[in-house]
This record gives C-alpha cells, structure tokens and sequence, in this order.
C-alpha cells in the first residue's frame, strides 16, 4: 500500500489532516488512528478533499471526526480546505466555492503577508435556521436550550459553565436522547451586543478550541433573539481565539477568520 500523503492545518487551534482522494470513504476506517494524539499524527478530524460535485467548485470537502463520525458541516475545517485548494491549485483566484454535505459554500481566500501558509478566510455559510426552544435535563439538571441548524446541529445554552462542568454537562447534553443524532453544545457568556464568549462541546470531538459551526449558530441565536444587532460583525470568543460572524437580516451568515498550514507528511 502506497504511504497516506497529508496535509495539517488548524484554524484557531482545531486542527485536521487534509487528504485528498478520489472515493470519499476510502479512508473512514483508518481515521480515529491517524487522529490519536500519542499513537498517531494528531488531529480533531480528517478533511477529505474530493472531486467537485456542482459546476464551478474547487473542490467537494468530506469531514471525518476523531472517532469515525461523519458531522454534516464543519465551518474551521472549511476554512482550511479552502486555503489548501487555493495552496494546490495555481490556477484558482482568492474566491471559490468548496461544495460540502450541506452545500455548497463560497469562500474567499487572503493570505497573510507575514505568515507563509496562513491566511484569512471568509465563508458564506449560508441560512443558519434558529429551531425551537427546549429544556433538557442532563445529570440532574435543566438546561434551557435554543435549537440551530447550521448544516449540522446546535444545542445553544445561554450561560457560561467551568470548565470542570462543561466536561460533565457537554457530553450528556450531546448524546441525550432528544438528539437522535447528537448535537453540538455551546455555553454562551453575552458580554455585549458585539461581543460573546462561547465554550463548544463538539459532537464526535470532545472540548474543542474552535467550532466555526457553532460560532454561526450562536451569532444567529443571538440577533433572532435581540439580543446582538444584524448586520454587524459580532466577535465570538473561543478558547482558540475570535471569529468574527455578521448575520444578515434575511438570516445568511458570513465568518472569517483564520487557517493555517502547520506541516506537511505521510503515513505508511
């Protein structure tokens, strides 16, 4: 067998392997290896990069998490696809469109000048749906949540939790039944109108640093609720760093923020 080439990024500290191929399930059964931190190379997930499926698209970007999981959507694993199609495909320009399993996303790419292989990325992530709201007992407790569809799910609580209890209430609230699929979790701190810290307990991942996804999800939560203005940039605060997302009155959602090529390698 022919060693596995990869490509390793990160965007605010999620960090993924990008593989190209031609079959988008060639390499499912060899990802939770490949991402173990002390026995593998190391990563939040495998970004598989395959043949473009619409007219006009770069590139298809098939998403594996750490422990095999396929999630819908992941908005930092965008990012570092889109900076890895503009890298390896001289002929592209700084905008192009990166189809996903929630469709196709347009992307615009602006590398840095200080940094080589990093660059800032901006995602139109299109119509994030805000759903109903729900209270879900986790652990003895209630939570009230609000429900978004970002392309894949959101469970948004909005009150900030310690670290200590977000690693209890995270993965109960994630894997409890009402989600038949899991979902997503952010804990939200509002600071002010622009500006929110928000903690992720990542669906197939764990404690994460980064969730474009869920960044999106909460900006959205917080204009459809009042609660942050439309049409102006809002900073949400992630372990990782900020991302920056505006939510258009109409409902689509654009986020930029960074990506970054850490290095490159194989695998037998």
């Amino acid at each position: 067998m022919a060693p596995l080439r990869f490509s390793k990024y990160e965007g605010l500290g999620n960090d993924f392997l990008v593989v190209e191929c031609t079959e988008p399930s060639n390499l499912d059964a060899r990802v939770p290896a490949l991402c173990d931190r002390r026995r593998g190379v190391g990563a939040d997930g495998v970004l598989v990069v395959l043949p473009p499926v619409t007219g006009g698209s770069a590139g298809r970007m098939r998403v594996v998490n750490a422990d095999g999981s396929t999630p819908e959507m992941c908005g930092n694993g965008l990012r570092c696809v889109a900076l890895h199609l503009r890298r390896t495909r001289p002929t592209l320009g700084a905008e192009l469109v990166v189809d996903t399993d929630a469709g196709p996303r347009s992307c615009a790419v602006a590398w840095s000048p200080a940094r080589p292989g990093e660059a800032e990325v901006r995602v139109d992530m299109g119509r994030i749906a805000v759903l109903e709201e729900a209270t879900v007992d986790a652990e003895g407790r209630a939570f009230p949540l609000i429900l978004a569809d970002a392309g894949n799910p959101h469970a948004i609580h909005l009150g900030a939790l310690p670290p200590d209890e977000v690693r209890v209430f995270g993965p109960a609230l994630a894997t409890h039944p009402r989600f038949r699929n899991g979902t997503n979790v952010e804990f939200v701190e509002l600071a002010a109108p622009t500006r929110a810290s928000v903690v992720v307990w990542e669906r197939g991942v764990g404690l994460t640093l980064a969730c474009g996804t869920g960044a999106c999800a909460v900006a959205a939560v917080l204009a459809a609720r009042g609660l942050s203005p439309h049409d102006e940039e809002l900073t949400i605060a992630l372990p990782g760093g900020p991302l920056f997302v505006r939510v258009a009155r109409d409902g689509g959602v654009t986020m930029r923020g960074p990506a970054h090529l850490t290095f490159e390698g194989e695998v037998p």
